[in-house]
């Protein structure tokens, strides 16, 4: 006899009682009970279903399963749930993964690797089709109720399991679907959301190869090949967010020449489309080889190929219905298996370091901050020699530049941060002022963050200042890129401006930070109905670096730097959770 028992719930509101109630119906007799919103009239939560959920556990019963009204539940469901238990009791098992999350990138690894399950990486912990311990629920429980009107239960479960050391998996691949029914909770501007890898059919087995402690994630997402990677040291749980081709250039991939693989590759798709699908598939292919990353188990052909069918669909589901989703998704993953096929291939390739032309060796003072460390890295990844330069270490005769990035987000307000580049070679600095920064790095409590920062817990945007005060954004990448341009070509100028002094008002961020996080709602006491005012540009503010500018594209910076603040910013953000995070020493990989 098991030593464990398995007890069910299917949340839902009484708008879609009948989807649950139809959900629990198809479940084995007993296995799901239907758990109701306990306010339907008030906010939207799903946090506060889903606590009721956890609470509804049986006597008896050693695990609480909760399932979400909207999902579809694979053939083998329950078996292989419970065989996953006997293996992994004081785990939590997450048993869907999204086509264009990190978690879904490590399922994607797991499939190329034949393992069942992989650990769970930075970001939320998918809560639609869940498995927890009892006592890991009841803790929940608990911390959720404290917790009810801050962030979303996926972001607060996370948490929860990472600062009480609860090991957590996501299976490979995913037993449960999604099926949209509209979105209560507000989700539906998200477009399809659908599983990384979803076989109806797959059998129970294995349970016990798990592939973990990865350390890099290439996710094809809002229309761009993103890759999470881990940055080293005491805690496992801080990563860069970058994209695939910072990365391949910093690893000494020729980006620019990998154009022609792609070029003739797209018929019916668009060629971002396939570019994204395939240099997010090159950047698999290329991290499995490079990082040595062994088979689990005996890859399932299936499985496999199911995972990289959804590369492409996932990344364009932001802007793309489902039926023009589904009229690519053949070609998309071809594509997608050629790109695995070239990336392993060029990770066998000897390659040597980029180095930039001109000033190349750069000392950083005041990198120990997240926004630093990106910077750090971007600049090492575009060919640059960098060291970070200690307390009181001025520059030295080894060094063609120093950058001084002390007072970054010292003096946020209308002129905006600066950073100081002194030349030794050349006499005098150059003040470069950076405007209002925002993306990876960037704090939640800047001009731009504050509005993110309150768009991703769902609450009102309010200003602080008129709708109508200017603002000069400028994006981590797109920083990263001006400071590698003057570290080329030293600018003769004692000034130089990175962000444009072309503005919007913050109305029009507030409007922008609605469209790329969360469409909601602008505060009455900062209605935009006070019309902003002309895009003023004062003369005082200093000219571009020549031959260069900016181009990152609003929306998108404005979705990585919600992505950023969500996973890696509340560390720094005190009102964020009040409890100690992390764990204290860093996972090693496994094969079960």
């Amino acid at each position: 006899m098991t030593r464990y028992r398995l007890s069910g719930a299917v949340m839902t509101h009484p708008k879609r009682r009948a989807a649950a109630e139809s959900l629990a119906q198809a479940a084995p007799p007993g296995a799901l009970r239907v758990v109701m919103d306990p306010d339907p009239a008030g906010r939207p939560s799903v946090l506060r279903t889903a606590l009721c959920a956890w609470s509804a556990i049986e006597d008896g019963a050693t695990h609480q399963l909760v399932v979400q009204d909207d999902m579809i539940l694979s053939d083998t469901f329950f078996e292989r749930a419970r065989a996953a238990i006997e293996e992994m009791p004081d785990a939590a098992l997450a048993l869907f993964a999204l086509w264009d999350s990190r978690n879904g990138a490590a399922v994607r690894f797991g499939a190329m690797t034949g393992a069942r399950w992989v650990g769970a990486v930075n970001e939320y912990f998918p809560c639609v089709a869940i498995i927890l311990p009892r006592r890991v629920a009841d803790g929940f429980v608990a911390f959720g109720r404290r917790h009810l009107d801050s962030w979303p239960d996926d972001i607060l479960m996370y948490r929860y399991l990472r600062a009480n050391g609860i090991p957590s998996y996501v299976s490979v691949p995913s037993l449960a679907e999604h099926e949209d029914h509209g979105s209560i909770s507000g989700n539906a501007f998200r477009g399809p959301r659908r599983s990384v890898c979803f076989l109806p059919s797959d059998m129970p087995g294995r349970e016990e190869t798990r592939l973990t402690g990865l350390n890099v994630l290439p996710f094809f997402k809002h229309g761009v090949a993103q890759c999470a990677v881990r940055l080293d040291g005491p805690d496992p749980g801080r990563w860069l967010h970058l994209d695939c081709a910072q990365y391949l250039e910093g690893c000494g991939v020729r980006v620019e020449r990998l154009q022609s693989a792609i070029a003739g590759m797209a018929e019916a798709a668009t060629p971002a489309a396939a570019k994204g699908t395939w240099l997010t598939a090159f950047t698999m292919g290329f991290v499995q080889r490079r990082e040595g990353l062994g088979r689990a188990g005996e890859p399932d052909p299936e499985v496999l190929a199911e995972a990289l069918a959804t590369v492409g669909p996932g990344g364009i589901s932001y802007a793309q219905p489902e039926e023009r989703i589904a009229e690519l998704r053949d070609e998309l993953a071809r594509i997608a298996r050629a790109g695995v096929e070239a990336g392993g291939e060029a990770a066998g390739r000897p390659r040597t370091r980029r180095t930039a032309a001109g000033p190349c060796r750069v000392g950083v003072l005041g990198a120990g901050t997240p926004l630093g460390e990106h910077l750090v890295r971007g600049l090492a990844d575009d060919g640059h020699q960098v060291t970070a330069l200690g307390p009181g270490r001025q520059a030295e005769q080894t060094l063609d530049a120093v950058l001084d990035l002390t007072a970054l987000g010292a003096a946020p307000g209308a002129d905006g941060s600066r950073i100081t580049l002194n030349s030794p070679s050349r006499e005098g600095v150059c003040i470069v002022r950076t405007g209002d920064l925002y993306g990876p790095g960037c704090p939640h409590d800047s001009r731009i963050g504050r509005m993110v920062w309150d768009a991703l817990r769902s609450r009102p945007l309010t200003f602080e200042e008129p709708p109508g005060a200017l603002l000069r954004p400028l994006h981590t990448s797109d920083l990263i890129g001006g400071l590698s341009a003057m570290l080329r070509t030293p600018p003769s100028e004692r000034a130089i401006g990175l962000a444009d002094a072309a503005t919007c008002t913050v109305a029009e961020m507030a409007q922008a930070v609605r469209k790329a996080v969360r469409p909601v709602p602008i505060a009455d006491r900062a209605a935009p109905s006070e019309a902003p005012g002309p895009h003023a540009k004062e003369a005082a503010w200093p000219s571009l670096p020549p031959g260069w500018k900016a181009t990152t594209d609003l929306t998108y910076g404005l979705h990585t730097y919600a992505q950023w603040l969500a996973y890696e910013g509340i560390h720094g953000a005190p009102d964020a959770y009040p409890w100690a995070l992390g764990h204290k020493t860093r996972p090693g990989r496994s094969a079960g």
